[in-house]
């Protein structure tokens, strides 16, 4: 037999008293409110979303929400305010600080020069007489004072408002006149933004006066011709060295197939041997990524209007071609997307996208290659299923030797060039490419490059 419960044995006042029971009630409350909150979202009409040609909307990963979780911030105090007021020099842009310094010069200026003139008027007044026939002298003096006092009050206005209207055309002028005295620093800063890896040949090349300015454009080119060769170094570097190990690497391969086709060896032998011509095989499109990466990190040399749905469908032929470890079904959205670059390193591109997109996706999945014209630009975009990608994974599988978790057990699936190659071709092509995880698994990749 149990034991009663106290709770259900007690009173109405007891049971109000218990404070088990008190939350026990507010929780049971707080839930209502949250299922008549929930029910009251689901009865709201959801909005249709856009159009956008076929195209996954997809875009650059945001960390935390846009709106700051929907969270109102606290009242400002008059501490903050002042804090905003003292941090509000450092937001003004410095065209405008000249601006202002500029007119809080003249209106200094000119408000000394009003009181010099002033008191020089006033002195020669003061030293002129005025003569009344009819008047004392007493009244000649009240005269004279009222009539230095009148001119004097008349002189004031009329000069500060001289002075305000100059000074309003002095700021509109002193504007101008910062925006001439800043414009070798926004050719600076444009040429800085338009330079990349593949653009390190640019220079501001100011011409003018041996100032300030033209010294720090100086310093930049300078700064931009170390690059340069330090970058092209590099290149030459890693295309040099890789072309050196080709050779040994294709010897081996020969070696191998030979000994495999040994009627008299034996199977260890054999088993060895398919393992080496593996690995072998491996380490060939390791070097082949290599040379390719170092070759579309130089600047194009090769421009021409390309049709990236041609480029796919050709890529997809070669794919259809290929033998691969698991089935995957490609379905085809290919519209017209011409774009101005080189051919070879674009059907690259393309190619790594698709590759990537077969090999990282699980038996029976699907992937989806999509072009076309997407807001002003040649667009191309792979989706595939697959195993879940974490969003803060996504910017790092751009890197090269990269892979998803930082596996490296599956290297037999690539050498983690895939990613970092389009990326390289996109820079070379002045493009964008980002990459968003997909719902349920799989990887989102969009190229936008700049219409031909």
């Amino acid at each position: 037999m149990s034991a009663p419960n106290p709770a259900e044995s007690a009173g109405p006042q007891t049971r109000a008293n218990d404070p088990q029971v008190r939350a026990g009630e507010a929780k049971a409350r707080a839930g209502d409110a949250q299922a008549q909150s929930a029910q009251a979202q689901s009865t709201q009409p959801v909005p249709a979303a856009p159009d956008t040609g076929g195209f996954e909307e997809t875009g650059p990963l945001m960390v935390g929400p846009p709106n700051g979780g929907g969270r109102k911030g606290p009242k400002r105090s008059g501490s903050s305010i002042a804090s905003d007021l003292r941090a509000l020099p450092g937001r003004v842009s410095v065209r405008l600080r000249l601006t202002v310094l500029y007119g809080l010069l003249f209106f200094l200026a000119g408000g000394l020069l009003l009181l010099v003139m002033s008191i020089l008027v006033a002195n020669i007044l003061g030293n002129i007489h005025l003569f009344v026939p009819g008047l004392t002298d007493d009244q000649m003096a009240e005269v004279q004072h009222s009539f230095v006092e009148a001119t004097m009050r008349q002189l004031v206005g009329r000069s500060l408002l001289a002075l305000a209207g100059v000074g309003i055309i002095a700021l509109v002028l002193g504007y101008f006149v910062a925006d001439r005295a800043l414009s070798p620093l926004q050719r600076v800063t444009a040429t800085a933004r338009r330079l990349s890896e593949s653009a390190l040949h640019e220079r501001v090349a100011l011409e003018g006066p041996d100032d300030e300015i033209k010294e720090l454009a100086d310093t930049f080119d300078a700064m931009l011709e170390r690059l340069s060769q330090a970058f092209d170094s590099q290149r030459r570097f890693v295309a040099n060295a890789s072309h050196e190990l080709r050779t040994p690497l294709a010897i081996n391969r020969t070696l191998l197939e030979v000994a495999l086709g040994d009627p008299e060896a034996s199977p260890d032998l054999k088993a060895v041997g398919k393992t080496l011509l593996a690995t072998n095989a491996r380490h060939e499109r390791l070097i082949e990524g290599l040379l390719l990466l170092a070759r579309s990190e130089r600047e194009l040399t090769t421009r021409t209007a390309v049709d990236l749905a041609d480029v796919a469908a050709t890529v997809l032929e070669h794919a259809e071609r290929r033998d691969h470890d698991n089935e995957v079904t490609v379905h085809r959205e290919l519209t017209s997307g011409i774009a101005l670059g080189d051919p070879v390193l674009l059907e690259h591109l393309v190619g790594n996208l698709v590759d990537n997109s077969i090999k990282h996706n699980e038996d029976g999945g699907e992937v989806w290659v999509r072009t076309g014209v997407l807001d002003g630009y040649a667009t191309v975009q792979v989706e595939n299923t697959g195993p879940v990608v974490p969003a803060y994974e996504v910017d790092r599988l751009f890197e090269p030797f990269r892979r998803l978790n930082s596996d490296r057990v599956e290297s037999a699936k690539g050498a983690g060039l895939g990613l970092s190659i389009v990326r390289s071709v996109v820079r070379a092509h002045r493009g964008t490419v980002y990459a968003t995880p997909r719902t349920g698994g799989g990887l989102i990749v969009t190229v936008r490059l700049p219409l031909g």
